[in-house]
């Protein structure tokens, strides 16, 4: 699992503040934020890409979106915010242990998404 940035960030070997922890993932600022509100959610336990799942796979995800809806009350953007993922490198993932983008701020209201 200590394979990418991600696993080391959630095994300790790498530093990282958390905005938010619990047994099933972390929460932590992107370092490249593409908003002003950019934290990523990351499953403790490591699944390359989302289309990678598996059925055991299901728990896990549903916690992921309830914990991004937890970090999202926690910075106090729950009521505006974009939540993506990246199902891999031709899409734009980088990093190949699912996470979930939160992204909020006032630069999303001029890039409307349909849907």
């Amino acid at each position: 699992m200590t394979d990418t940035i991600f696993g080391k960030i959630v095994s300790g070997e790498i530093p990282t503040e958390f905005v938010y922890e619990d047994e099933h993932c972390v929460a932590i600022n992107d370092i490249n934020p593409q908003a002003p509100v950019h934290v990523l959610v990351i499953p403790k336990r490591a699944i390359a890409k989302l289309a990678d799942a598996k059925q055991d796979d299901r728990e896990l995800l549903g916690h992921l979106m309830w914990a991004a809806g937890e970090v999202a009350r926690k910075l106090g953007v729950e009521d505006a915010f974009r939540l993506i993922v990246n199902n891999g490198a031709g899409v734009g993932q980088t990093v190949f242990h699912l996470h979930l983008h939160i992204l909020a701020g006032s630069s999303l209201a001029e890039s409307r998404m349909v849907g």
